[in-house]
């Protein structure tokens, strides 16, 4: 969220995955004192883009008359203007070339030229008239194979997917991917320690084998094989699951309450309410708002069973008013989310000591004054390892620690889900945390397939937040609700064990004149709470949605221009969801929805 509001997936774009003066390569190398070398850096970074300038070092004993500097940059990251050089590119492969007036360089001398770029990536090999930048030599060749993968296992299975994961292989340079085999023939390919096989035929017996590879393509022996027998049927379909937020602060300006949730019609819909948020602070689960949590007195008008708190009474507020739902409606289920976008700082104190992390938060959830209330726990953690509000460096593993340490001291009978990065992009959030290792500590994931896009980048392209494909022209390879179940899949992620996203909101930019997305923008469009972005509510009515791209419906109204989700475009996605057999639909969050919840009717009938 942003502010006490807004889960805004800002990071997605907005913060940087590199140090604004990231450096190209490592600091030269002796050698390089008698060589042309040359050094790139990012000198600012928004994110979504960024500008960058590279030096040209002449360290030889003699001048030189010209330089060109060659580099690769990954997919969904490119550079657009130049300054003080030329570029050619053919694909990802980038070259720059002096100018005529500036080719010439003594000895001792250096010389620079800049760029600009969009994406979040960064150059991934460099050479300066054919020479490796920092100067040092080619290494030597690599003939070493890894070792075989170990403990391969299957850890879930449906009619057509079989999970697997194991443990992994060591190498003298390193290990870059593994592949999958059934018998002799490779069906997939994983960076991590696991994965989903899909597209198996039900009731079958296979058998699945595991090869590491290195940078070199030396491939390892074969692990030892792991045999699964699919299930019976063969159709997929999504599970029943339909989770909500519940906003505390929507108790203030909203004026939204629990028995909103239950007048609107949304309680007889849902299965589960996500409560969100309570802090973390000190490396421990806290109270994020005592006032709107268990302190605020209701009128009889506004409680859920119409009776008006006392003042003596020893719970009141929300969390009295949600044990009133519950009551009415005994099958719904309350989680207590933690953390989302403006209380994720803490996480990383937290991952320092999951163990007492993990007691706090079962001593807060479990509180004797509302223990009832709650039937476990949701972390929002955005981002592990990765950028959100603020940067976290806890390592890869600590999201699987921390989730581990939850389970151990919630148990089998407690819930525990998860909201998780929606970045399938190469090399972006989802790559660097065990998101696969630590799925088998969580009852489910909430992938937050929503602000993909937005006016955090207020200059444009104008895009669908929440795109269900990718199409051309996408501002980012890997932000869209497609890339992101396929690639949490093909780490392992059980299809069973993923919601869909839903956001009951719009995002938008003004200062728009192409109908069509993928115009320039001057600013977010105006909102009622925050620049960029509107309830569902109002722009049904404000800017109603004509046209539907990517899966998600937009307008343009005058010279603003907006993208969100309507009770058709929502119907569409439920019915993917069902296709790729995912667990259900989560939203956020309840007030954006009309007083008769139009949208989580039409969540609830698409998924049947």
């Amino acid at each position: 969220m942003s502010r006490p509001g807004r889960r805004r997936a800002t990071a997605l774009v907005g913060a940087a995955t590199l140090a604004v003066a990231s450096t190209l390569l490592s600091a030269p190398t002796a050698s390089s004192a008698e060589a042309v070398t040359a050094s790139c850096t990012k000198t600012s970074d928004w994110g979504s883009g960024f500008q960058g300038s590279c030096t040209i070092t002449n360290g030889s004993g003699s001048g030189i008359t010209s330089w060109k500097i060659e580099g690769d940059l990954p997919s969904g990251t490119s550079i657009s203007s130049v300054w003080e050089a030329t570029k050619t590119v053919s694909g990802d492969h980038y070259t720059f070339s002096n100018l005529g007036w500036n080719g010439s360089l003594a000895a001792g001398k250096t010389i620079s030229f800049g760029f600009g770029g969009t994406g979040s990536g960064w150059f991934t090999t460099c050479t300066v008239n054919g020479a490796r930048c920092d100067g040092s030599a080619e290494p030597e060749l690599d003939t070493e194979a890894p070792t075989a993968p170990g403990n391969l296992r299957s850890t879930s299975k449906t009619a057509t997917t079989a999970s697997l994961s194991w443990n992994a292989s060591t190498d003298n340079v390193g290990v870059t991917a593994y592949d999958v085999y059934s018998g002799s023939a490779k069906i997939a390919t994983a960076t991590g320690t696991a994965a989903t096989v899909t597209g198996l035929s039900p009731k079958t017996a296979y058998s699945f084998t595991v090869k590491a590879v290195d940078k070199a393509g030396n491939s390892s022996p074969a692990s030892d094989s792991v045999a699964v027998t699919t299930d019976e049927g063969g159709s997929t379909s999504a599970g029943n699951k339909v989770i909500g937020y519940f906003a505390q602060w929507g108790v203030y300006q909203r004026g939204y309450h629990v028995k909103n949730i239950d007048t609107s019609g949304s309680a007889a819909k849902m299965t589960h309410i996500n409560y969100a948020f309570g802090n973390v602070q000190g490396g421990k689960c806290t109270i994020g708002d005592s006032y709107a949590d268990y302190e605020k007195a209701y009128q009889a008008g506004e409680s859920v069973d119409g009776a008006a708190d006392t003042w003596d009474q020893p719970l009141r507020g929300s969390f009295n008013q949600l044990r009133k739902l519950k009551k009415k409606y005994p099958n719904l289920k309350v989680l207590f989310s933690f953390g989302g976008w403006t209380w994720s700082g803490g996480f990383g104190q937290a991952a320092q000591n999951p163990a007492a992390f993990a007691d706090s938060c079962y001593k807060l959830v479990e509180d004797s004054r509302w223990a009832d209330v709650f039937d476990g726990i949701d972390i929002d953690w955005e981002y592990p390892n990765a950028c959100g509000l603020s940067c976290d460096k806890s390592g890869p593993d600590a999201f699987k620690n921390l989730l581990s340490a939850l389970r151990s001291k919630f148990g089998k009978d407690n819930l525990i889900t998860a909201a998780i990065t929606a970045d399938a992009s190469k090399d972006g959030k989802m790559d660097v945390a065990d998101y696969a290792g630590a799925a088998q500590y969580v009852d489910w994931y909430n992938p937050m397939t929503y602000d993909y896009f937005g006016g955090w980048d207020a200059k444009g392209p104008t895009a669908p937040h929440s795109p269900l494909t990718a199409y051309e022209g996408i501002p980012h390879e890997g932000f869209n609700t497609t890339d992101t179940i396929a690639k949490l899949k093909a780490k392992g992620v059980p299809a069973e064990k993923m919601l869909i996203g839903i956001g009951f909101y719009g995002r938008g930019w003004t200062g728009v004149t192409q109908e069509a997305p993928g115009g320039t923008a001057t600013n977010p469009a105006g909102g009622t709470y925050e620049a960029g972005i509107e309830d569902y509510k109002v722009l049904k009515n404000k800017c109603p949605a004509t046209k539907t791209f990517a899966g998600t419906a937009y307008a343009k109204c005058g010279s603003d221009w907006w993208s969100y989700d309507t009770p058709a475009t929502i119907g569409s996605k439920m019915a993917w969801a069902k296709k790729e057999g995912l667990g259900g639909a989560f939203f956020w969050e309840l007030s954006g929805d009309t007083t008769g919840g139009e949208l989580i009717t039409a969540l609830k009938n698409g998924l049947g």
